[in-house]
């Protein structure tokens, strides 16, 4: 049997008329840029995440790029974050001139050591950025204390984290703002490029929404030197019509999860799990494999789809080798690199690929 990693044809064919009439309304009126579909957006993801505002922007990266500067960051600066993300969690701090301070990761669930942060932070240090990596929460009550206690700022990077929560807040709005990517393959997938950024606090939102139309508020008279990073009306309307089924979505990867951690209990595996006050959305379900390569290598051969979150730690990528030591300085996550590989969990995996997978994985790691 082949299984796909995901399938977002699946996805299409089950909500296709929802999706071509957004699409048409969108061709109909032509408002292309910043059309009423992205104020609608807008409205229902701030809703969705219970905060004031919501600010669509070009991609998860310029979520991420915006609100840092919108906090000020510049060159000179420094921002503490982790060292087990994608890549545009440090590319963005590089490339506003300041500097990624990078900290280990707790090897149970991949997510910030929060009890390395303290140490790292200096007079030069603006922003904690946290990432709540495959869709659980970091630790964010001892993050908030280490903030408040340096009059520091807190960016979330909530781009795998849609729906989860942390203590009954939904991610991104704990700090001061939260970033979400809606890159194809999220749980809340545009189909292109798209990103937003949700906040209380409606300077930072005013900034935000400034800075991503070249730093203009009123047409041709700029303030300051901004971006072109407006969210497409198409992806806007797209967006919304599948927002409405995230939280069904959301219910599914979770019980998927769920018959994964029951079939595997009796294994020698790290498996994903529930934290005491948090709400996973499982973006991915990953396992910690010793035997990584071969594991994977055996998965290919059953055409079970899976992929590396990641494979390389930030801090150890060849544009940041004078930046810190290459070898030994972040263990955790240079182990975990080592061994991490997600296996399908997707919503619309049928019982027959669950049960498929599942039996192989059994097989594999019992000889």
């Amino acid at each position: 049997m082949k299984v796909p990693f995901l399938d977002l044809k699946r996805q299409y064919s089950a909500i296709k008329p929802d999706i071509d009439a957004a699409i048409e309304r969108v061709l109909g009126h032509t408002q292309f840029i910043l059309g009423p579909e992205v104020k609608q957006f807008e409205e229902n993801l701030a809703k969705y995440c219970g905060s004031k505002f919501a600010i669509g922007c070009a991609s998860g990266t310029d979520a991420l790029l915006l609100s840092l500067r919108a906090c000020g960051v510049g060159a000179g600066d420094e921002v503490i974050t982790t060292t087990f993300s994608f890549f545009a969690t440090a590319g963005v701090i590089s490339r506003l001139g300041a500097t990624p301070v990078f900290v280990d990761i707790l090897p149970d669930n991949y997510n910030i050591d929060v009890k390395l942060i303290e140490k790292m932070i200096t007079e030069k240090t603006k922003v904690i950025l946290p990432v709540h990596l495959f869709g659980l929460c970091a630790d964010m009550d001892e993050i908030l204390n280490i903030a408040r206690n340096h009059n520091l700022r807190i960016v979330e990077d909530a781009a795998q984290a849609i729906g989860s929560t942390y203590k009954g807040k939904k991610a991104g709005t704990v700090g001061e703002l939260g970033c979400f990517s809606f890159f194809p393959s999220k749980n809340l997938g545009a189909y292109g490029d798209a990103g937003a950024v949700v906040t209380n606090d409606e300077d930072l939102a005013d900034k935000i929404r400034m800075l991503r139309v070249h730093g203009s508020r009123k047409k041709y008279y700029h303030e300051t030197v901004g971006y072109n990073s407006r969210l497409d009306t198409f992806q806007a309307a797209i967006l919304d019509a599948k927002l409405r089924r995230l939280d069904n979505w959301t219910k599914k990867r979770r019980e998927n999860a769920e018959f994964y951690n029951k079939t595997f209990s009796s294994l020698s595996l790290q498996l994903p799990q529930e934290e005491p006050g948090k709400y996973h959305i499982f973006h991915q379900y990953t396992l910690a494999v010793p035997k990584r390569e071969q594991f994977k290598e055996y998965l290919k051969q059953k055409e079970i789809g899976c992929d590396t979150y990641y494979p390389l730690p930030l801090h150890q990528q060849e544009c940041y080798k004078e930046l810190v030591k290459r070898n030994g300085s972040l263990p955790v996550a240079e182990r975990k690199a080592q061994e991490v590989v997600s296996l399908p969990i997707f919503p619309e995996l049928t019982e027959e690929e669950l049960n498929y997978v599942a039996e192989s994985v059994t097989c594999f790691f019992r000889g």
